[in-house]
């Protein structure tokens, strides 16, 4: 038994769950988004709650159980909140600035790298050492997050490189006489 599938996904307010035969649709105040569900599960909305139940007992439905559930979950707090990721840009020199939508990285080479920001994402640089990005799907604002990082990942002796706000880089002792 699955014991995340076993839980209904609340339909919050201003959030609206359609489904058409196997095809999911969401639209909430941050967009509208859709996927398609698989055959080896049985999708039913009714009264803002949505539940997600296996087709039969096989390995496959019960291990896709769970994952459509959470996928659904992430669709819809992707449409009624959004998803944001903060990265954080450590290094002498090291800067991050916006220009329209791309965004210019000085990561200590030899020139810049100017990023194009994808559609549905939104980049923020409060600070030239800070990035926020943010959109309503949150496959979509982590690919960009990780592109961004291993753009210059940071590195275990000073710490250089572009890092997650919350991560934690395991520091190397550095050479000894």
């Amino acid at each position: 038994m699955s014991r995340i599938g076993k839980r209904p996904v609340e339909v919050p307010n201003g959030v609206t769950v359609e489904l058409s035969g196997r095809d999911l649709s969401f639209k909430g105040p941050k967009g509208e988004m859709g996927f398609k569900l698989v055959d080896e599960v049985v999708c039913e909305v009714k009264d803002n709650f949505v539940t997600i139940t296996p087709r039969d007992q096989s390995k496959r439905s019960r291990s896709m159980w769970g994952m459509q559930r959470t996928l659904v979950n992430n669709y819809i707090e992707g449409v009624s909140q959004g998803y944001t990721k903060e990265l954080e840009v450590n290094g002498v020199g090291f800067r991050a600035i916006l220009q329209g939508k791309i965004l210019v990285l000085q990561l200590g080479y030899s020139h810049d790298i100017h990023y194009p920001i994808p559609e549905g994402i939104e980049i923020k640089c409060e600070k030239p050492t800070s990035i926020a990005i943010s959109g309503n799907s949150k496959q979509r604002v982590g690919q960009v997050a990780a592109e961004i990082r291993s753009l210059r990942a940071p590195e275990p002796y000073k710490g250089k490189g572009v890092k997650y706000v919350n991560e934690y880089i395991f520091r190397k002792e550095g050479k000894k006489k």
